[in-house]
């Protein structure tokens, strides 16, 4: 079964528990997902479909930010409870200990040294990293590697 298609099978169940908190958080999911489908007029695989839910979850921490800011909590609430939803598409988070022994395997195989190397880096790791860590924490993690 495919991640469309578990995410198709979650939102029947969401119907038939009438959970509409979760039933409009996978809504707007699957929206998102088939208007990628419509503008690039592709047939989503499983990558895609994990970067769509990476942003929209990125989007939410934004939120959660500017509504702490605002003094919002029943905004906030709303929004953590939405990225709890989407989170359990995404595959298992890495630890800071597997990312950076990720990095030094790429460093090591590319052969890079110093921080020009960096774009090599980064799209090498981008692709295997891609939905289980914040790709600017890496960013940061590769050139302080690189600079070291």
């Amino acid at each position: 079964m495919t991640l469309q298609q578990q995410i198709t099978e979650d939102m029947k169940n969401a119907m038939r528990a009438k959970d509409s908190a979760r039933l409009l958080t996978i809504r707007m999911l699957t929206a998102a997902l088939k208007q990628k489908e419509v503008d690039e007029r592709v047939v989503l695989t499983d990558a895609d479909v994990l970067a769509i839910v990476d942003k929209l979850v990125k989007q939410r921490r934004d939120s959660v930010a500017a509504f702490e800011k605002a003094a919002r909590p029943d905004l906030v609430e709303k929004e953590q409870a939405e990225i709890g939803i989407l989170s359990a598409y995404l595959p298992k988070a890495l630890t800071d200990a597997e990312i950076v022994d990720e990095i030094a395997k790429t460093i090591a195989a590319l052969g890079v040294d110093g921080p020009q190397g960096m774009g090599k880096v980064m799209a090498d790791l981008k692709p295997r990293l891609a939905g289980r860590v914040d790709m600017t924490r890496v960013s940061g993690l590769v050139k302080a590697a690189l600079t070291a």
